[in-house]
Parts: C-alpha cells; structure tokens; sequence
C-alpha cells in the first residue's frame, strides 16, 4: 500500500533545446551564487568597498572554485574516473565537492585581497554570511540530482519528520526511501545564515574577522554530524574526508578566535588597507 504514494522523480533538466542542456543542478547553483553577490555587493557599500571588487573578484574566485572543488571530488573518486576520464569534467551531472570550492575561492581572496590593497579579514566577513546562504541554496541541487541523501528509511519516517510529500517522493531513490541529509544541510546553512546576519547587525560586538570564523565553525559542527548520514561520502579509508575537515576547520578557527581575542594582534583590528 505505501508504494502507491511514489511518483515519477522530477526531471534534473531545466531545459533542452537542440545540442544545449540546462541542468537544474547549474540553475540553482547559479542562483544562489547572484544572490549571494548582489548581498556581500549591498554589505560592501556600507563598509566602503566598491562594487567592482566584488565583481572583479567573482570572475577570478568563481571558475578557480568550480575547478577546485571538482578535482577534490575526483582525486577522492579516482578508483571511478581513472577508467571513466571522459565524465571528469561532467559537472552537469553533479559531483563537485563544496570544501574544494571553499578552499579554492578563500585562496583567491587571499591573492585578490593583497594585489587590490584590501583587508582580507573584513572581505570574509562580508562574504561568509551570503557563502553559507548560497550553500543552503545549492544544496537543492543536490534534491533535483538525488544525490547526497543518507541511509535507508521509510516513508512513514519522513512522513513523521513532517516533510513535504514532494520531497519524500523525490528521496525514493533505488527503490528505497532515503534519509534527505541535502535537506538536513539546507536548513543548518539557512539557519546559519540568520544567525550570521543577527551577529553582522550587532557588528560593536564582535572584532573584525569573527564573523567569518563563526561562518567556519558553524558550517564544520553542522557538517560534521550530516555527513556522519550521508552514504556517498568521500573516504580515505575509513575516514570520512569532510568529516575530518570539519573537525580541522572547527578546531583551527576556535583556537584563531581565542588567540585573536586575547592577544594583541596588529592586523586584527579594523583599517581596511590593513589584511
């Protein structure tokens, strides 16, 4: 009786005419991408950062990102597309992991932040509370892909979760229903996002910098304990690689505040020529 409740999965292509195909995955992926911008473009002004930074910096960390978090999905998966070469650059298809993109586009803002003269501490400030939103936003991507879900559940399980019947019926993956953990993730970089616009708006309280490594503690406690569900994780053999970031990014930016806050550094302060 419960399999009369499953429907057909919604289709991952947004749009196909002639030899071009629009993927949902790339749509949602970009929306929160110019969302994101148009919001760290809005903060920026406030704090006296010209809009063509933003935008200068995008064109550099954007690509670099994408290529970053790709050949971390592959080195990770290489057993796969050492004989599969030609689906290594089929990020249409999904496969990209978002701490690559991570590192790759704070490593431009390093560089970038350094040849325009830029405090690099407040930049990040700026950028992580619209990162994580458009983290919660991509991770719907995941939904339309079916892709990063978990373990084995029932429908009944979901449905006493009080998830939307559209939702369950797209986890119905394999011929088994699976515990949404893009969903998990969403909604903990959506409430990360709140939490990081409240802290921004209470910005006497905090020095320059702790933003950004909130957004980084945040993100590495939430993530930790999801991809603890998750069946797809990327492994070094037992370890769960995001697992282990996450405690590293966790760790390193807790010690960085606690040291911040209590030594006299000179580059924390504010003065937006100082990084």
């Amino acid at each position: 009786m419960i399999n009369q409740g499953i429907k057909a999965a919604l289709n991952p292509i947004a749009f196909q005419g002639g030899p071009f195909t629009i993927h949902w995955y790339g749509v949602i992926i970009a929306s929160g991408v110019v969302l994101a911008l148009l919001l760290a473009v809005r903060e920026g002004k406030r704090l006296g950062i010209f809009e063509d930074d933003f935008y200068d910096y995008l064109l550099w960390a954007l690509p670099i990102a994408i290529i970053c978090a790709r050949i971390y999905y592959v080195v990770f998966q290489w057993s796969y597309y050492s004989q599969h070469p030609s689906e290594i650059i089929a990020i249409w298809d999904g496969g990209i992991a978002i701490y690559g993109a991570i590192l790759g586009g704070f490593i431009v803002l390093l560089v970038f932040c350094h040849y325009r003269h830029l405090s690099s501490w407040l930049m990040m400030d700026i950028i992580a509370p619209t990162l994580i939103m458009a983290q919660g936003i991509g991770r719907w991507g995941n939904f339309m892909n079916q892709e990063a879900f978990g373990d084995i559940t029932t429908r009944a399980h979901l449905m006493a979760q009080h998830i939307p019947n559209w939702i369950i019926n797209q986890m119905y993956i394999g011929g088994h229903y699976r515990i949404p953990t893009f969903l998990y993730e969403s909604l903990w970089d959506l409430t990360g996002f709140a939490l990081l616009m409240l802290l921004r708006h209470r910005e006497h309280l905090f020095r320059r910098g702790e933003i950004f490594l909130t957004y980084v503690m945040w993100y590495a406690f939430g993530r930790f304990f999801i991809e603890g569900m998750r069946t797809d994780s990327l492994m070094i053999g037992n370890i769960r690689i995001s697992q282990l970031l996450s405690v590293v990014f966790f760790v390193s930016a807790l010690v960085i505040l606690i040291i911040r806050r209590h030594k006299n550094i000179p580059w924390y302060y504010n003065g937006i020529n100082k990084n």
